[in-house]
């Protein structure tokens, strides 16, 4: 989708703004993000867990194939309730342009990237996300560049980069693996500025649901890779991956997809600042990378700064 259009459904959808949130949506606003923060950060880890026995080919096509299962569910008998002009071109193109770039590329990226770095690192270096995302909804949605969340991106970033002067395994960074995650988090900041028009006239589900059926259709030359992995891994890598399908797949991005629907995206984007905090939290139970005081530090400093981003979107629902 070109840069005008966007721009265009943001001014449009800055004209015609949503009514504002009951108490009761605010919570079920608040509750979305809550799920998606720890199931996300869930997802660095579990990735880190399966990948000695499926690749990250497999691995992507797995995950949105059992994400894809999982959401047909729910998708597939409310189809009757979307819009009749749903599926206009702008609609289309959009979704075609996320399923790619984030359901896709994203998750291709990321598996690849996590061969190659920690769990730690990986969501470090994603975590410049919220910048572009940020940035690129100041300037194509219109959200314009809100004082305290600024401050607050900027207080939460330095929060993420306490957490990797803690970190013990800095020097095992690989190259290849920065760059992939770098192109991960350019490829999420943009899909996450096309999805939000296409909010307006489809559900968090189906949009979701399209994603994931989509991005495992572009995924299909990976099949084999799916099959021979199925065969040969354990029990309980194969588990991982049906969690990581289920849960930061199809949960996760429906609830993101939820939230992003009733909040301006550069505000939503700065609460996964957290994602890298709860991550070493993960990685210290389950990979037993023990953080460092540098770490935790940085984890309170980064909530401090989510905090931060929040003061303006209060004084407005109050």
């Amino acid at each position: 989708m070109k840069p005008a259009e966007l721009a265009n459904q943001g001014s449009a959808a800055r004209l015609d703004p949503p009514n504002p949130l009951p108490r009761a949506g605010q919570g079920l606003a608040l509750l979305a993000i809550a799920v998606t923060l720890i199931l996300w950060a869930s997802a660095f880890v579990g990735i880190r867990l399966v990948g000695a026995d499926y690749s990250p080919g497999a691995l992507t096509l797995g995950r949105l194939l059992i994400g894809t299962i999982a959401l047909s569910f729910i998708a597939l008998p409310t189809l009757k309730n979307l819009p009749k002009d749903w599926l206009n071109w702008r609609n289309g193109l959009a979704i075609l342009s996320y399923s790619l770039m984030w359901f896709a590329g994203y998750n291709l990226a990321l598996n690849t990237a996590e061969q190659h770095l920690d769990a730690g690192t990986s969501a470090l270096l994603i975590n410049i996300s919220p910048i572009l995302i940020a940035v690129f909804a100041g300037i194509f949605l219109r959200e314009g560049f809100p004082r305290w969340l600024i401050i607050g991106g900027l207080v939460a970033l330095a929060g993420v980069a306490l957490i990797a002067l803690g970190s013990g395994q800095r020097s095992n960074v690989d190259l290849l693996g920065v760059v992939l995650c770098l192109l991960a988090a350019v490829l999420a900041s943009l899909s996450a500025i096309i999805q939000k028009p296409v909010l307006r006239t489809m559900s968090a589900v189906h949009s979701t649901w399209l994603g994931t059926g989509i991005g495992a259709i572009c995924c299909l030359p990976f099949s084999g890779e799916l099959v021979q992995a199925v065969s040969s891994a354990p029990l309980a890598s194969s588990l991982g991956v049906v969690y990581l399908g289920v849960f930061p797949t199809a949960i996760a991005f429906t609830t993101w997809a939820y939230a992003l629907s009733r909040s301006n995206a550069g505000q939503l984007a700065a609460s996964t600042y957290l994602v890298p905090a709860i991550t070493v939290l993960m990685s210290w139970a389950w990979l037993h990378e023990t953080p460092t005081a540098w770490g935790f530090l940085g984890g309170i400093v980064a909530l401090c700064g989510v905090a931060l981003t929040r003061i303006r979107s209060r004084k407005t629902l109050n």
